[in-house]
């Protein structure tokens, strides 16, 4: 690994990584929804969908679709829109969940063809695969990278590793929480609470 990036470089991809990934957003709140409200195993198909959905979009950056996702206004626009208002119909269908096992992948749509496929409308993926390109695949600490392939493999492999722990990750504390939340009004609230921050999160994508 340290033939392909320097120390330096590898340990500020590693923390980069964690940060963006384990850092409240649209995946980890529909993973610790699915988690929550249908069990740990539910979740397998959308957390593995989340990190292969980044090694798309990755490559694609890598081919040069990142650049034009971040020079034509009228592309980021679009995946803006087209993200956040998936996020709002997932968020209205968590709130008509009144029982725990009433929301499942199939009613939210969280199988992992369609898990792969938002994460194409996720802005934040997009800023953070254009960021690694240009951070760590196309420059070598501020000089051109005489070795993009290898660092785009390995660069690749780390994002994915963290995709799939964060998100995982979240869905143990929901599949903790599942006992808890399973008294009175308690998963009510809780699915409210999670839908809220999926519209929080809907609104901010489009301001970045």
């Amino acid at each position: 690994m340290l033939s392909i990036f320097s120390f330096n470089e590898f340990i500020a991809l590693i923390f980069f990584c964690a940060a963006m990934t384990f850092s409240p957003g649209p995946n980890t709140m529909l993973t610790t929804a699915i988690a929550t409200n249908e069990g740990l195993r539910r979740t397998l198909p959308f957390a593995c969908a989340v990190p292969f959905g980044w090694l798309l979009i990755m490559l694609a950056c890598g081919f040069g679709i990142g650049a034009l996702v971040a020079e034509i206004p009228s592309i980021r626009l679009g995946i803006k829109i087209l993200g956040c208002a998936y996020l709002i119909w997932l968020a209205l269908k968590l709130c008509k969940s009144k029982q725990l096992h009433e929301v499942n992948p199939a009613r939210l749509n969280m199988g992992f063809i369609k898990g792969v496929f938002i994460q194409f409308l996720n802005i934040k993926v997009w800023l953070l695969a254009i960021t690694i390109m240009g951070s760590w695949i196309i420059y070598a600490e501020g000089q051109p990278s005489t070795n993009p392939d290898e660092r785009l493999m390995l660069a690749c492999a780390v994002l994915m590793f963290f995709a799939f722990v964060s998100n995982m990750s979240y869905a143990l504390a929901g599949a903790l929480f599942k006992t808890w939340l399973d008294t009175g009004k308690r998963l009510v609230v809780f699915n409210y609470f999670l839908a809220a921050l999926l519209i929080a999160t809907a609104i901010w994508t489009l301001s970045i």
